[in-house]
């Protein structure tokens, strides 16, 4: 049998913690990636837009409350008082001092200026990719990203955020554009820019498995191998579904095929089932479970 190692205990507070950073990731993703399909799509029709932006300010606002929720229960963790713990000044405090505390500082700053989307002019769009970018920089203060080498690790976690936000953020607004006249053109364009992302999302990914990791006996025997393999595999499901998108159904729907519109916004569907899978096994990752390289 094989024995799993790095694996804390599991109580109703590590799985508020999965749960609140699931939605936080979610939040934080659907932010970044509203104000970079803005900009990435400026020939998209107005609804299209006002959707991509619409999506990024509500997902800051959910962010902003998720980050006050998770202030308590990481209080809670460390405190082991249960919910005394999680509204106890000193412990808040103690959190506020934290990593933690440094990252909800950037992160809040960050999706207050995704607000500014709302302001449709040069200004609120530069202000939403200014906060798009302090939200992924956020990431680096916390998690597994502060082992060694440090730089690096912060630099890998950047990019990686930034592009699969870009992805994420644009699901809607794609789903949305297909039944518009110049849909076929948006998600043509998209497929090209996902195509670099994609090429991104991969190559960080393997590196940070692999600092993390170090081997594939590590990979097999602990609770953060098996998490990691379990988001990988999701990751991997959806970039077949996307170049299932890219070669098959877009072509088609360009074509003028009956079916293709519907067959696009099914798998515009699966693909954010499974974005929530990754966003659980990354939430899982950081909240229970240990790097080999830190056991």
């Amino acid at each position: 049998m094989i024995q799993v190692e790095g694996l804390a205990p599991i109580d109703v507070w590590a799985i508020a913690a999965i749960i609140a950073k699931a939605a936080g990731y979610g939040a934080a993703l659907l932010a970044m990636g509203g104000s970079l399909f803005v900009a990435a799509f400026p020939c998209a029709s107005d609804d299209v837009q006002q959707l991509a932006r619409k999506i990024a300010v509500t997902a800051a606002v959910i962010g902003l409350a998720v980050l006050a929720v998770r202030f308590g229960i990481r209080a809670s963790r460390i405190s082991g008082m249960g919910f005394p713990g999680a509204v106890d000044p000193m412990m808040l405090g103690f959190v506020w001092e934290s990593p933690l505390g440094t990252a909800a500082i950037w992160r809040g700053v960050g999706e207050l200026l995704v607000l500014a989307l709302l302001i449709k002019r040069v200004v609120g769009l530069v202000a939403g990719l200014v906060g798009a970018f302090l939200i992924a920089i956020s990431y680096t203060f916390v998690g597994h990203s502060l082992g060694d080498p440090r730089w690096l690790l912060a630099a890998l976690l950047t990019v990686h955020l930034l592009a699969a936000a870009f992805w994420i953020g644009a699901l809607a607004p794609l789903r949305h554009a297909v039944g518009r006249p110049n849909g076929p053109s948006i998600l043509h364009r998209f497929g090209n820019i996902a195509s670099i992302t994609v090429a991104l999302l991969v190559v960080v990914g393997l590196i940070f498995a692999w600092l993390m990791t170090g081997s594939l006996s590590t990979l097999l025997s602990t609770a953060y191998g098996w998490a990691l393999l379990a988001k990988l595999g999701a990751v991997t499901g959806l970039m077949a579904l996307g170049a299932l998108n890219k070669w098959r159904f877009v072509p088609a729907l360009a074509a003028g095929e009956p079916s293709a519109a519907r067959h696009l916004r099914r798998s515009i569907d699966i693909e954010a089932v499974a974005v929530l899978l990754i966003l659980i096994a990354t939430a899982t990752l950081t909240s229970i479970t240990t790097p080999p390289v830190n056991l």
